[in-house]
């Protein structure tokens, strides 16, 4: 991208500065969205009549819609520049909130979701190429600050689906009046971001990357964090319901709570890398996600779940930041490694939501949990990973730290 906008002027460090709150909110936007249809899975699927198995495929359409439609997000910046398909593509994930409400089957629930996922991986693309840019220009790191904005407007989101559960409000009405709101304030905050364009000659981003070797191992731990957080995300409220008999209320309660820890490990993440190192650290959020998940599938009681799946969203959070920081790291060529990794972990999000349906249904939910417990056991048994590409000790984190070349993930993440 070049360094200047549209009009050919330089930004200047306020208009940066003012540039950075506006890509915040838009993290928070984009997290408010997927956190509102999290907290409201269950009466999606009440409605649509799935079953649980059902409705896994259902809920791993949007990691492939969002596998399928990013590459197209680097087209249209590329043609477009950054702030007007930011404004574009942030309006189509926010309105797209209404489609899952409206869906009576599995196959129309199916098209809605893919379309709901490829609209949000599409936005996430833009909106973490401006992040970037962003965290470039002011020289230090803002990307895992960033993404803990994006687990704030997760819990607000998840907390107004709370609400609505609370209230036994349609999904459809909450839907159509958060799409609104947010729609309306992505609007308002996009025409502060900055307004970045490509150079006349230069080329789109490639399609795919292939991960090399080096980037197997980290991705690995990646893929373990992003598949325990979107079985979270997705699965906590149906989990409370179905297995411990919560109320509707409750259920949509434990998915805020998750993305509570979540939002808060990612604000502290960065001071506590610094002081532990990225293996120590990772290690020790492992062992927390595992217990998170020991407490999940023997808890007797709804509260019990609760905190294993606050746990649980307490120790994933700073994972896959550190994952990216290490790939960056870790042979000559880091955008590939970064993009390695990215590949990896996105496909985590895409299997994750249908493997844990598939498994409920063939023995149950409480199985498909302990799955995910033993993932967690892996991000804290193979943490050392990370530190061999760390050429600055394992107790630095400034170069290439958690957010400084975070490429996009699941809004989950």
């Amino acid at each position: 991208m070049s360094e200047t906008s549209s009009g050919g002027q330089a930004y200047g460090p306020r208009q940066v500065r003012s540039a950075r709150h506006a890509v915040a909110a838009v993290f928070a936007v984009h997290g408010a969205v997927a956190g509102s249809f999290a907290s409201r899975v269950p009466w999606v699927a009440d409605h649509a009549s799935v079953s649980a198995g059902q409705l896994g495929l259902a809920l791993a359409m949007p990691a492939l819609g969002a596998s399928v439609a990013m590459p197209v997000a680097g087209r249209i910046s590329h043609r477009l520049g950054a702030r007007t398909s930011l404004r574009l593509l942030l309006a189509a994930w926010t309105l797209s909130l209404v489609l899952p409400g409206l869906a009576p089957n599995l196959l129309t629930l199916c098209l809605a979701l893919f379309v709901y996922g490829a609209t949000s991986g599409m936005a996430d693309v833009v909106m973490n190429a401006l992040g970037v840019e962003v965290e470039n220009r002011l020289g230090r790191s803002i990307m895992s600050g960033l993404h803990g904005m994006w687990s704030a407007g997760a819990l607000l989101g998840s907390a107004g689906g709370t609400l609505a559960a609370h209230l036994e409000a349609d999904g459809r009405l909450h839907f159509t009046v958060a799409a609104a709101v947010l729609t309306a304030v992505g609007l308002v905050v996009c025409s502060w971001v900055l307004d970045i364009r490509a150079a006349v000659d230069e080329e789109p981003p490639p399609r795919f990357a292939l991960p090399p070797r080096s980037a197997v191992l980290i991705g690995a731990i990646g893929f373990c964090a992003v598949f325990a957080e979107g079985a979270s995300l997705d699965w906590s409220a149906v989990y409370l319901r179905d297995v411990l008999g919560s109320s509707a209320t409750l259920a949509a309660a434990c998915t805020t709570g998750f993305t509570l820890t979540m939002a808060l490990a990612r604000f502290a993440g960065d001071p506590v890398v610094d002081r532990f190192g990225a293996v120590r650290t990772v290690r020790v959020s492992g062992a927390l996600a595992a217990l998170g998940g020991v407490l999940v599938v023997t808890a007797p009681h709804p509260a019990v779940a609760m905190g294993g799946f606050a746990l649980l969203g307490l120790g994933i959070a700073v994972v896959v930041p550190l994952c990216f920081a290490a790939a960056g790291r870790s042979g000559p060529n880091p955008s590939q490694a970064i993009a390695g990794v990215a590949t990896i972990t996105y496909t985590s999000g895409l299997v994750a939501p249908g493997a844990i349906g598939t498994l409920a249904e063939a023995t149950s939910l409480v199985a498909s949990f302990a799955l995910v417990t033993l993932l967690a056991c892996g991000v804290a048994g193979f943490a050392g990973v990370l530190r061999p590409g760390n050429r600055d000790g394992e107790g630095s984190a400034r170069s290439g730290g958690p957010g400084s070349a975070r490429p996009p993930e699941h809004p989950a993440g």
